[in-house]
């Protein structure tokens, strides 16, 4: 699944703050529901992530947060921002393809 990670392209990006998930659909039809409590526990963020092996933070507010932007960075990446101020992960298409593969609920086509 690595290799269709690095050649597929996100099509779309739907935030839904009722479901508090967000759609991601790609090129080759593959459709992910991403649950913003994931999206916030698992950030790439230094902040979450540590800087190195087994510094991993916990977020124990996760399941209570929301979405309130998003951002492009460049053309490989979004920046997500939550509403409890996080605003520092940075989401490669490649990394969104991942939470999305290893979610409870992918969806094709």
């Amino acid at each position: 699944m690595a290799d269709q990670a690095r050649s597929s392209w996100p099509v779309r990006l739907a935030f839904s703050g009722s479901r508090k998930s967000l759609r991601v659909s790609f090129d080759d039809g593959a459709r992910f529901d991403i649950a913003y409590a994931l999206l916030r526990r698992e950030s790439p963020s230094a902040e979450v992530q540590g800087h190195g092996p087994g510094q991993k933070r916990a977020v124990p507010h996760a399941d209570r947060v929301l979405v309130t932007g998003a951002e492009p960075v460049g053309r490989y990446a979004v920046r997500l921002v939550f509403d409890d101020g996080h605003d520092s992960g940075i989401y490669s298409w490649a990394y969104l393809r991942a939470l999305g593969e290893a979610s409870p609920a992918p969806q094709a086509g």
